[in-house]
């Protein structure tokens, strides 16, 4: 079965802080400047810093194509008055029915629950019906460990994953929520 073949549309979910929308190309240069940020590069596998050019466009084009394996939002808190994008979260696809959480928020908005409301909006609305969300965070970020076990993940072990802003393996912590 090809993503493609089972791909549905985005939702809209809200929150009381943040409403979760699919990406549009004028989020490019929001993105870019928050991703750009070496402390918020460096907590993730595929964002590099320095940021080259192209990079924001080609990601906003994956997200929104029909063909997509990952589906992103971003945590736009324009409905309350915020800032238009304080972040991104996704669920990539996986097989037997699961898909893996990534987020990621601009530091402005760090230490305020900002990825907890959104991972848990993510979960309970399940928007792929899945069985199981994996996530995985970098050891040496305790706060993105908090937030997953605060939203009911459970840490499952200790792997590694290649961080391109900091070129090489960077020791993991994993974790797996049920939703079924």
């Amino acid at each position: 079965m090809t993503a493609q073949q089972y791909l549905v549309a985005q939702p809209l979910i809200e929150t009381e802080r943040v409403d979760l929308r699919p990406l549009r190309r004028s989020d490019m240069g929001l993105i870019e400047m928050h991703a750009s940020d070496e402390r918020v590069a460096r907590m993730t596998t595929s964002i590099p810093h320095p940021m080259p050019p192209g990079v924001t466009e080609a990601f906003v084009t994956r997200a929104m194509a029909a063909d997509r394996v990952e589906d992103v939002w971003a945590m736009d808190g324009t409905r309350l008055d915020g800032p238009e994008l304080m972040g991104l979260i996704s669920l990539e696809r996986m097989d037997r029915n699961q898909s893996e959480v990534g987020y990621w928020v601009a530091p402005a908005f760090w230490n305020t629950g900002l990825a907890s409301d959104a991972v848990r909006a993510l979960v309970e609305a399940n928007p792929m019906d899945n069985d199981t969300l994996f996530a995985s965070v970098f050891q040496d970020n305790p706060a993105s460990a908090r937030v997953l076990t605060n939203c009911g993940f459970n840490y499952i072990g200790d792997a590694e994953s290649y961080s391109v802003a900091r070129g090489g393996q960077v020791p993991t912590w994993t974790y797996l929520r049920k939703l079924r």
